[in-house]
């Protein structure tokens, strides 16, 4: 598996070469000692409560370990979705803004503090066009596909520009990504010793198939067996506790399609919960690899100068597309999934689940650490609002470089997000004037302490997100003119500054909001 020397690819001399005639663009290089490591990491389809440092009985002590000494925060947000997530996390823009996909319109982490002088690398999922090595990461390895097979890959394997399918009988994505990830630190140490380094470590866990190795599975095969209604009151508890949610925020209701736990026939609760091991599994192993990275930086001497960021791209998934159910979910041939009733669970204590604008869509955890530069105090929790596309403006900043104002053969938007960094020295940071969503006719705009959002493009609804997080209370009728004002707010951001076309900009209708299916689904009147 490790055998294939790390190059750079043709294509990222030529964007070397054309960067060259920018130079003046973008500051300096600063003195390599000044400038902290980044690593961020991003995990797929985990809801905002799914470590154990966010409410969860699963097991993730690496990860707990990274808050108990750093900082979480309660209000971070992403897009609700898969690939424009990603686009917000590399670009720091709105994900219509940078072009989507094609990045056309925004520049990569990797291209900005590459051309600062740092080192820069990628394992996991890319879910974009064209590679990652075509933007940026002079190192890849990972899958250019949404999702993959974790025990036998597909064909969009990559390393380093190059077509990847060198899978043994021991292969498991999760931890390929941890494996590639330190041979691609350990070169950049030994190359360039004095440089320091971005790395992006895209997980495709614990987004389905759920597939696990066994052992993993076995710890969580019988921890589900009380069901989802007592588990999610379990973690709304310890979120309380725990003081990472005000008391004040009451916990959302079962989703009305999704039957109590106690109504399950046996066979049904059976097949529940053995699907959430699975997910737990998969959760479990990436805080393993994390625990391993952790060591890593350790014995490397860089662990105290070294930002971590680990986040999630969504909320946690209602869709239900399992196929082979008779498989066990260590078998290549299985592709289990789960649906609205442990999603709901994911993403507690929130509403709604990924794709939606809602909490329970774009609600992430985030956990910070960083020895050598965080001022606040260890286990902190801060209450200050950020978004991913803060995560650009952050880089730039601990880089000591600039937001380019021009790059070749592409039109830059202006950076939309704002560095995170007065938060991680303990201040107070100028907060956005407001944040902007959008996922389909999914919609939500975020000023303050109010929230407007609509599902399906129904009708708007209006939240004092302060006081009820868990959007229980929908004040529209009280609040016309903040209804208005915000939607309109809305509306002109879409157009002029996510360059939405007009289909996806048209009116909510006003009805009542869809009733939904146990897997997340309209409902069928």
């Amino acid at each position: 598996m490790y055998a294939p020397a790390a190059r750079r690819p043709a294509s990222f001399l030529i964007f070397a070469l054309s960067c060259c005639a920018l130079s003046l663009l973008a500051a300096s290089p600063a003195v390599a000692a000044d400038r902290p490591n980044v690593i961020i990491m991003m995990v797929d389809d985990l809801g905002f409560s799914d470590f154990g440092c966010y409410g969860s009985e699963i097991e993730t002590p690496n990860i707990d370990a990274l808050a108990d000494g750093g900082l979480r925060f309660r209000n971070f947000y992403n897009t609700a979705k898969c690939h424009s997530s990603r686009v917000s996390l590399l670009t720091g823009l709105y994900c219509d803004q940078a072009g989507a996909e094609s990045l056309s319109r925004g520049v990569t982490i990797a291209e900005v503090l590459g051309k600062a002088g740092y080192n820069t690398a990628m394992v996991g999922k890319w879910h974009l066009h064209a590679e990652p090595t075509d933007r940026g990461f002079q190192k890849y390895f990972g899958h250019l596909s949404g999702a993959t097979n974790y025990f036998v890959g597909d064909n969009t394997f990559r390393l380093n520009g190059e077509k990847w399918d060198d899978f043994d009988e021991d292969f498991y994505t999760t931890d390929a990504n941890l494996a590639w990830a330190e041979k691609f630190l350990s070169e950049s140490l030994s190359e360039d010793p004095d440089k320091p380094f971005f790395l992006y470590i895209a997980h495709n866990a614990p987004h389905y198939p759920l597939q696990a190795r066994e052992e993993d599975f076995r710890k969580y095969e019988d921890r589900y067996r009380e069901g989802w209604d007592k588990l999610r009151a379990a973690r709304y508890q310890r979120q309380i506790e725990m003081g990472l949610i005000p008391k004040e925020w009451a916990l959302s209701p079962r989703p009305e399609h999704v039957p109590a736990w106690d109504e399950l026939s046996a066979q049904d609760r059976d097949w529940e919960r053995r699907r959430m091991a699975a997910f737990a599994a998969m959760v479990d192993r990436v805080d393993q690899t994390t625990g391993q990275l952790v060591q890593f930086l350790k014995q490397k001497e860089v662990f105290d100068n070294t930002l971590i960021l680990i986040c999630s791209d969504n909320g946690a998934c209602p869709f239900d597309r399992t196929k082979g159910k008779e498989f066990e979910p260590w078998d290549s041939r299985s592709y289990w999934c789960y649906d609205t009733g442990w999603s709901h669970v994911g993403n507690t204590p929130f509403r709604l689940h990924k794709q939606n604008q809602h909490e329970g869509g774009i609600s992430s955890p985030l956990i910070v650490h960083w020895p050598a530069g965080l001022k606040t105090k260890p286990g902190a929790i801060t209450d200050q609002t950020a978004h991913l596309i803060d995560f650009m403006a952050t880089c730039v900043d601990v880089g000591q470089t600039e937001y380019p104002a021009a790059w070749p053969e592409r039109k830059l938007e202006p950076l939309q997000g704002k560095s995170l960094l007065p938060i991680l020295q303990g201040k107070t940071r100028e907060p956005h004037d407001f944040l902007y969503f959008h996922f389909a006719t999914n919609r939500a705009i975020r000023q303050g302490k109010w929230k407007l959002v609509t599902h399906r493009a129904s009708q708007w609804e209006l939240y004092d997100i302060e006081k009820d997080g868990t959007e229980l209370h929908n004040v529209a009728a009280e609040h016309p003119k903040v209804v208005q004002e915000l939607s309109q707010l809305w509306h002109k951001t879409a157009v002029e500054t996510d360059h939405l076309k007009p289909a996806e900009t048209k009116p909510v209708s006003g009805k009542t909001p869809p009733l939904l299916n146990k897997n997340g689904t309209p409902a069928k009147n």
